[in-house]
């Protein structure tokens, strides 16, 4: 049989023992174990912070300063289960004040420690600094007991042969200096603020008189825009009116066309009436005997193309024939000339050069007819020559020229005929 342990979670409970002589503790806080009569033992450890105050009297510094520090330390055994076993084993069946006692020497001594390496104005003045410093040095010591430092700060520091105070002095007359600097600089900056606060006065009245004068500029602007468009509007409306007036004017216009037109229309129905009337009196009166007549007329002329054509045909037979007669003559006649051509150009190629030469010797007299046919005209002829013996002379040139120009036109040399030769004495 056994009991059940209940913890709060300001202490922890360590069970240890049990059957078979097992080694296996128990760590428990803020909650219940159960734990076996006579072979299981319950031991309890408080988990709640601890204040420290160590303090280290007459500790010479790093320029052999003596000084005493007091700080405050909080201190408590840590949860995690390793750390909460090793705790338990240095601490366990000890009381709060002699593990407050283990950790106090503890920083103290690193308190001491540290306190040698540094000097006095880094002490004094940066004591944020001097804690961080022996809580991180002092840290894993006492972590290794299980115990954690939550907080470390440097309560006092104070020597007994006046440094500080030397110190403090000087740092009083800097402090006073710096005052009265601050001062004259604060009054300083005061002027240059107030004057500066002056001008930005004087910007902001020069800034509001501009923004008053362009929303002035802007409302009399808006005011004339305003009243153009109210004037434009006005005018849109005129215009529209006389717009109105001048489309009711044309469409009463419009409606006394259409009257005329309708009038009009009635008045060409009538004149139409009227025009088909006179159409069927002239018609009755005119037009039917006029017809009648042109009828008439229109046969009787009929009748004389008949007969004109009939003539025609009478006289265009009768001319017809006589072509024909007078082509039968002519192609007669022609058969004749031609076999009469053909004896002649026979007996040429039969007697051969002799019956050219003939036959261009019967030319020749017309050929000098139509040469001298011009002459015919001529009612007389005077040479002009002194010279008798030079007429003659004239004249057998000519006469020696003519059988060259026979020659040209008809191909026929004349002087190869005798007597032709002899008379012009030409030499062959």
């Amino acid at each position: 049989m056994g009991n059940c342990h209940t913890v709060g979670p300001n202490e922890a409970l360590v069970v240890s023992g049990g059957c078979c002589g097992s080694d296996y503790k128990q760590y428990v806080f803020g909650g219940w174990a159960w734990a076996w009569w006579c072979i299981s033992d319950t031991q309890r450890i408080s988990l709640e912070i601890m204040t420290l105050q160590p303090r280290c009297e007459d500790v010479e510094t790093a320029e052999g300063v003596a000084l005493t520090v007091t700080g405050v330390a909080q201190v408590k055994i840590m949860t995690e289960k390793e750390l909460l076993a090793v705790a338990c084993e240095q601490f366990l069946g000890k009381n709060v004040q002699d593990i407050k006692n283990v950790v106090l020497q503890t920083l103290e001594g690193h308190l001491r420690s540290i306190l040698g390496t540094l000097t006095v104005e880094q002490i004094y003045q940066d004591r944020d600094q001097f804690a961080k410093l022996v809580r991180e040095v002092a840290a894993p010591d006492v972590g290794r007991m299980g115990i954690e430092i939550l907080s470390f700060t440097i309560k006092d520091v104070y020597d007994k042969v006046d440094y500080l105070s030397s110190l403090g002095k000087t740092q009083t007359a800097v402090v006073q200096r710096d005052a009265d600097i601050g001062v004259a600089e604060a009054e300083r900056d005061a002027g240059i603020r107030e004057a500066e606060c002056k001008k930005e006065m004087l910007d902001v009245k020069f800034l509001a008189d501009t923004k008053i004068a362009d929303s002035k500029r802007a409302f009399e602007l808006q005011k004339s825009a305003f009243s153009e468009e109210v004037n434009i509007k006005m005018a849109e409306a005129q215009l529209a009116y006389e717009l109105q007036g001048a489309r009711e004017q044309q469409k009463i216009r419009q409606e006394e066309i259409e009257i005329e037109v309708v009038q009009r229309k009635k008045q060409i129905a009538v004149e139409a009436q009227e025009i088909l009337r006179t159409d069927k009196e002239l018609i009755a009166t005119v037009r039917r005997p006029a017809e009648a007549e042109a009828h008439r007329i229109q046969q009787i002329a009929e009748g004389e193309k008949v007969k004109q054509v009939l003539l025609a045909q009478a006289e265009a037979e009768k001319i017809r024939k006589i072509g024909e007669a007078e082509a039968a003559v002519i192609e007669a006649m022609g058969k004749a000339e031609a076999e009469r051509m053909k004896l002649k150009a026979e007996a040429y190629q039969k007697y051969g050069d002799s019956a050219k030469m003939a036959l261009v010797l019967e030319s020749l007299p017309q050929i000098a007819a139509r040469i001298a046919a011009p002459l015919t005209k001529v009612d007389e002829i005077v040479v002009l020559s002194g010279d008798n013996s030079k007429v003659t002379s004239e004249v057998n040139r000519l006469l020696a020229e003519l059988p060259a120009s026979v020659h040209a036109l008809t191909g026929v040399d004349l002087s190869k005929i005798p007597l032709i030769k002899k008379a012009t004495g030409v030499q062959v």
